[in-house]
């Protein structure tokens, strides 16, 4: 599977929308700096990590995809729920790299900060490069299971009586 960037989605979006992103992502961040403020800042920073916009480019993926296939005269919104759904997916990757990160850069900074970021953002990638890579193999495994009518969760194989 080849990753492209595509800006078909740009054309697509309303000015609205990005509005609702500006501003939930802003808000978040504020809270984040209040939070620090009262609690401190190690306190803030799990705040400032939360995916600020998650929520709201959840519902616009869904209501984007939605209207794509009510333009085509079809239901869309299975289809919408699937594809926030899938972003939800890759978002929690993304937070397992995030983790994998923090964790690497709190150890290693007091030796040095321009390594600590190096070896941090080195971990990031592999972590969720990896965790992409295993979701993709126990999805595709999962798929095989179900179309060969075994259940992953039954146990495998099953005994038969002579």
């Amino acid at each position: 599977m080849l990753v492209k960037l595509s800006t078909s989605a740009l054309k697509e979006t309303r000015w609205y929308e990005y509005a609702i992103r500006f501003v939930l992502g802003g808000g978040a961040t504020v809270l984040a700096g209040v939070i620090a403020s009262k609690f401190g800042v190690a306190v803030g920073g799990l705040f400032l990590a939360l995916p600020a916009v998650f929520c709201a480019s959840a519902t616009l993926i869904e209501s984007h995809e939605r209207r794509t296939k009510e333009k085509a005269g079809l239901g869309g919104r299975r289809r919408g729920q699937q594809a926030a759904a899938l972003d939800a997916a890759g978002a929690a990757l993304g937070s397992i790299g995030l983790a994998a990160f923090a964790a690497t850069f709190h150890v290693i900074v007091g030796a040095s900060v321009a390594f600590a970021f190096v070896a941090a953002v080195t971990v990031w990638a592999i972590v969720s490069v990896a965790a992409w890579w295993l979701r993709r193999k126990l999805r595709i495994v999962s798929h095989k299971s179900r179309r060969s009518g075994h259940s992953p969760s039954a146990g495998g194989s099953r005994l038969v009586k002579p």
